[in-house]
């Protein structure tokens, strides 16, 4: 099943300055994401405008059909981070429930975890 990492491409950490970097951190962080991602089973990216926790940012959310979800935030716009956050993605599409133990995250997504939302109940 294919788990999507949804990546807030308007996060802008304190100090952004648009006088100086013209792409918004989230914006940098959705591209090495994307290139992580190139290649990786069951793993899809996608960009959007705003996860609404700007106080975290860069945030992305990681997400499965009838899994659990989660939104991660607080990252630096890093090629080490994206790949963390490809890994833990490539983790919970191999999870049936989207649960991945603690032992097995990568060192990148630790202590990033800003939710975790259970899976939406199937219709009656």
């Amino acid at each position: 099943m294919t788990t999507w990492i949804t990546i807030c491409d308007t996060c802008k950490r304190d100090g952004w300055d648009s006088a100086t970097q013209p792409e918004t951190d989230g914006e940098i962080l959705a591209g090495l994401i994307e290139a992580a991602a190139e290649g990786a089973q069951d793993v899809q990216t996608r960009r959007v405008s705003c996860l609404m926790g700007c106080k975290n940012a860069c945030n992305v959310a990681i997400q499965a059909d009838g899994k659990l979800n989660y939104t991660l935030g607080s990252f630096d716009p890093a090629q080490e981070d994206a790949e963390g956050i490809v890994a833990y993605a490539g983790l919970h599409a191999q999870s049936e429930t989207g649960q991945v133990p603690y032992r097995e995250w990568p060192q990148a997504i630790k202590g990033h975890f800003v939710t975790r939302h259970p899976p939406l109940p199937k219709p009656e």
